[in-house]
């Protein structure tokens, strides 16, 4: 069986995960804060059912969920017996950068133009009257990612040898529960069903093409080899969270803290998030939105993932993560 953290589970009076048993397929369970397990597949009377149903029919799903987790409810099972995949099987992943108020103030300030020599101070002020506007003037920035590069929340992950500077990214991850488009602001929470953990893993050096730096970015092979985004434990539901843009954010590499920041300081909290993706693509249920990563990426610290490496990675009221590295033979 896997190694779960020593930590309080998550807030609230259960959560959602996908489990299984020992050489037994995965199913939903809905998971209480005992370290108890409830079969939904039972609970329900569908063998088919999955998390992403459930949240195809979210509105009615949640008052048996309540239900379910109180007491007297349906055969209840230890935790410790079953295997802890990623969460939810999204059909559509989308990630956000530059989000984060300090990381960005911090990058613009290491970043400097040649020949600008003006004190740090002067530069790290003009950089904060930029994140001032970029908040109040301009839009988030998003782009998509693969669902096959999910993987479980205590699985191992491979780093491909071609990967030359593989970094983390502990980021907050907005479950959705209902078909959005073109939602607004104010409206934009009543879309999202509830939160776990991502670490949205990235190769520094494969994020601009040398060959072609004029095309920009490489988002396919930089941030989605298999494995690259592990996810959970547990989809918390929203209503358990109280206020999703004040967080906890942090991630140790074999027990030193490198991130540790709050969700307060992100540039364009939970809603604006939501409500931008939501005008360019229609949203899904099960569909995730990463919003972003804080100050203390690998790039900050001059040191990226390496073979052995553990990240143990946690988000107030979403319980804790731990993801062992491993390094991969070349292929080619």
């Amino acid at each position: 069986m896997q190694s779960v953290p020593a930590s309080p589970l998550f807030a609230g009076p259960f959560a959602l995960a996908t489990l299984s048993a020992p050489d037994g397929p995965a199913f939903p369970a809905l998971v209480t804060p005992e370290e108890l397990v409830v079969d939904l597949r039972t609970a329900f009377g569908d063998g088919r059912l999955t998390v992403r149903r459930l949240l195809e029919d979210w509105t009615a799903a949640l008052p048996r969920l309540r239900s379910l987790a109180g007491a007297g409810s349906p055969e209840r099972w230890p935790l410790a017996e079953f295997r802890v995949h990623a969460p939810v099987e999204p059909r559509q992943v989308f990630q956000s950068g530059a989000n984060y108020r300090r990381h960005v103030i911090d990058l613009h300030v290491a970043h400097k133009a040649p020949g600008d020599d003006r004190p740090e101070g002067v530069r790290r002020a003009e950089a904060a009257q930029i994140m001032d506007r970029r908040a109040a003037e301009d839009l988030p920035y998003v782009f998509t990612g693969l669902p096959s590069a999910i993987t479980g929340p205590y699985d191992e992950v491979v780093l491909p040898a071609w990967a030359e500077k593989p970094d983390w990214e502990l980021e907050l991850a907005v479950v959705i529960g209902r078909p959005a488009h073109r939602v607004s602001v104010a409206r934009a929470l009543e879309y999202v069903a509830g939160y776990t953990i991502a670490n949205d893993l990235t190769d520094r050096a494969s994020v601009f093409r040398r060959d072609m730096p004029q095309i920009g970015t490489d988002w396919l092979r930089s941030k989605n080899a298999p494995g690259f985004t592990p996810l959970g434990p547990w989809l918390v539901p929203a209503e358990s969270i109280g206020d999703p843009d004040d967080l906890r954010l942090t991630l140790k590499l074999n027990g030193e803290t490198m991130q540790d920041e709050s969700t307060k300081d992100m540039i364009f909290g939970v809603a604006r998030m939501v409500a931008y993706a939501s005008q360019a693509a229609r949203l899904l249920p099960g569909d995730l939105l990463l919003t972003g990563s804080p100050a203390g990426n690998g790039m900050h610290w001059g040191r990226f993932l390496r073979d052995g490496d553990v990240m143990d990675g946690a988000i107030t009221g979403l319980g804790a993560q731990r993801v062992r590295c491993a390094a991969a033979v070349a292929a080619w």
